[in-house]
């Protein structure tokens, strides 16, 4: 599923028109921009956590040439999906 597919489901099963339910889609995903920016993690009981974790440097390799290069520590995004979700699935 896509962010169009997602923006349709939500449209046929909120009510709303298309042009609605895109804007309450993007609102939703830019407040969970705006917090993991932020450092807050967003905590959605029953689908799951998003928070933000710190990667250190590390060397990696470059695919094509074999070349060893050094990847800057930096913040990565992690999503861990929650019991409800879990039980969906299985």
């Amino acid at each position: 599923m896509n962010r169009d597919d997602l923006i349709e489901k939500v449209a046929k099963s909120s009510g709303f028109s298309k042009k609605n339910a895109e804007m309450a889609v993007a609102s939703v995903l830019d407040s969970i921009f705006d917090a993991l920016k932020q450092g807050e993690d967003v905590q959605l009981h029953g689908f799951g956590n998003f928070d933000v974790r710190d990667r250190e440097a590390r060397m990696g390799r470059n695919r094509k040439t074999g070349q060893e290069i050094e990847l800057p520590a930096g913040k990565v995004p992690v999503f861990s999906a929650g019991k409800a979700l879990k039980q969906a699935l299985n």
